[in-house]
């Protein structure tokens, strides 16, 4: 009964709105309640992943949406402080009826379940002691839930009248997502739990963005691409009554948000970019460099880490400016790289259609690196225009089996002088294949595991293992000129500068000047892609931190994996083993490939 008491709080203030989250609750309260009856351990877990997937996907629509989960395709993540403290309890209450299972006769399949879904809680639960939740937007694209609205919608097709009647509602609720927005920022300013200004400086714009044009593109796209099954005076119904709420509710909606910004919020966010300037914010920061490094390294390990990495990287671009026969000092091969036409594209159709031909170099070389490779495809696409300005250079979108949704690289076009030609290898091995989408989707493939490895995607494994296949270039064909080679090196060197400018903004008082200037006399990317990035780590503290960790921790592991096998290591195999259980903690990782080193013959 406490449980179902709690779950009448989270819905206190939307109850009109979200009839069917109060019935999904508690059914999933009473078959949880059943699972005190299971004798079998190891059935009993199983049961409590079914139920806790059950309760993931209805407290994260969005994620449902996106893994082609569509029963909840009309609803929205409740961002109500009340709704935060139930997920809060109810993380607590999965965490402790997990600890009850005994695993002892579990067989190994089973006994890693166990262990990544109880850390996985652990971690989540210790997570709850951090406000993050009272920062709810950013700039970039990865942050700010403003996104969250547009993203989702974008993606979600309309085949039936269900599925419009869905849709419709969820543009609907947008005002009361919006409402909740507000009041998390609002409670934000009360306990002076506020973003660094430089973070949220341009989200008015984005806002104002969505509110015009680039509604038709995201929050209305669904509603523009029905099926032949409608007939055209069901299509012209829907346009308009999509459009009439678009005007009379959800845009209204939007421009408070953008008031509220400007007038309310803006003026009072802080000028220091350190999370160590926020109460308990150098204990806050230590506990994102755990949860995003999956390690127990301090700030300052991690920072003479990153020093010694950009001395060693910054050796070995001295090395190819020598090879290129460029006469000049470091700084005057940067300034070339970063002015020269000859390195840059025109237009942006021609910068997407060079990512596609790097992408058709690269797919029938990976067979050569890996016994299995994904089922899944995936396409290069442009970065939202709304989004551009101060988005990162790409990103990934993970696709989805039961959406029938294949994966996307996303290209930032904007500002094309400040897209070089020499960056384009690197990256398109990072967010694509064998980056991102080759280990993602494998990891969507993974037979006979409990959907919620589907949700695990740990950070400094996912982030090392694509650096990782940066390095992977020149064993395909790639970086056959010392300018692509350099640009390889300028990647890795950019993940090791995050190193010592993450920690030095969030645990050692550094500005943003000192981390913008540091960044330049180290790299060879443009001025703007390094303000982007250096905003990108006053944002979201640690979190880039676990790109060089992770990337290290796999070249440690292959390094030991070559020295202990000699001539009977195998690339393929290797890569087979690391990937063939998902994304894993590094401890965890560890222990696994040294055992699978000691198992070879």
């Amino acid at each position: 009964m406490r449980m179902f008491r709690n779950l009448l709080l989270t819905t206190l203030l939307s109850f009109l709105f979200f009839p069917q989250l109060i019935s999904a609750q508690t059914e999933w309260q009473i078959s949880t309640d059943s699972l005190n009856n299971i004798a079998d351990d190891q059935q009993r877990m199983h049961q409590l992943f079914e139920h806790f997937m059950d309760w993931y996907w209805q407290q994260h629509p969005e994620s449902a949406t996106r893994a082609g989960i569509n029963q909840y395709n009309d609803q929205w993540t409740d961002l109500s402080l009340s709704a935060y403290e139930v997920r809060r309890q109810d993380t607590e209450a999965f965490l402790q009826m997990i600890n009850t299972v005994d695993t002892t006769d579990f067989p190994a399949d089973d006994q890693l379940n166990y262990t990544l879904f109880r850390q996985t809680l652990e971690r989540q639960q210790a997570s709850y002691s951090y406000p993050d939740h009272l920062i709810p937007l950013s700039n970039t694209v990865f942050l700010g839930k403003h996104h969250y609205l547009t993203t989702t919608l974008s993606i979600q097709s309309i085949t039936s009248q269900e599925d419009y009647e869905q849709a419709m509602m969820r543009l609907q609720r947008i005002p009361i997502f919006i409402d909740q927005l507000i009041a998390l920022m609002n409670e934000g300013l009360r306990q002076g739990i506020l973003p660094p200004r430089i973070t949220v400086s341009d989200i008015p714009d984005q806002v104002q963005a969505i509110m015009g044009e680039v509604a038709q593109e995201t929050l209305l796209s669904p509603f523009r691409k029905l099926p032949n099954s409608f007939t055209q005076s069901q299509k012209e119904n829907i346009k308009n009554n999509v459009d009439r709420i678009f005007q009379r509710e959800v845009k209204p909606a939007y421009q408070k948000l953008h008031d509220y910004l400007i007038d309310t919020y803006i003026p009072q966010t802080r000028s220091t970019i350190g999370l160590s300037a926020l109460p308990n914010g150098q204990t806050w920061y230590q506990h994102n460099i755990q949860r995003y490094t999956t390690t127990s390294l301090t700030a300052e390990e991690i920072h003479q880490i990153g020093l010694s990495e950009v001395k060693r990287i910054r050796e070995a671009m001295d090395s190819v400016i020598r090879v290129s026969g460029f006469e000049g000092s470091f700084d005057e091969f940067t300034q070339f790289l970063r002015t020269d036409p000859q390195f840059y594209h025109s237009s942006a159709e021609d910068l997407l259609a060079h990512y596609r031909d790097i992408c058709k170099q690269i797919d029938p070389q990976l067979i050569g690196l890996f016994g299995k490779l994904p089922r899944m495809p995936y396409g290069v696409k442009a970065i939202p225009e709304y989004t551009a300005k101060t988005a990162t250079t790409a990103y990934y979108n993970p696709g989805s089996y039961r959406a029938a949704r294949p994966g996307y690289f996303y290209a930032n076009t904007y500002d094309l002088a400040s897209r070089p030609i020499w960056e384009m290898e690197a990256l398109t091995l990072h967010e694509a294949v064998p980056g991102h989408h080759l280990q993602i989707a494998l990891s969507k493939e993974l037979d006979n595991v409990p959907m919620f490895r589907e949700t695990l995607s740990f950070t400094a494994f996912v982030e090392g293992w694509a650096l990782y296949a940066e390095s992977l270039g020149e064993t395909i064909g790639l970086y056959q000129n010392p300018y692509s080679k350099f640009g390889q090196l300028t990647y890795e060197m950019w993940r090791a500068i995050r190193l010592v400018v993450d920690t030095g903004i969030h645990a050692k008082g550094w500005t943003r000047d000192q981390a913008i200037d540091f960044f330049q006399k180290n790299s060879a990317k443009t001025e703007h892609d390094i303000a982007v990035e250096v905003d990108r780590y006053i944002a979201w503290p640690g979190q880039a931190l676990a790109y060089k960790v992770g990337e290290l921790k796999i070249k440690e592991l292959r390094s030991r994996a070559e020295s202990q096998l000699g001539e009977a290591f195998n690339v393929r195999v290797f890569h087979d083993a690391l990937l063939e259980e998902g994304a894993l903690p590094l401890d965890m990782l560890e222990a696994k490939i040294l055992q699978w080193i000691e198992n070879q013959p």
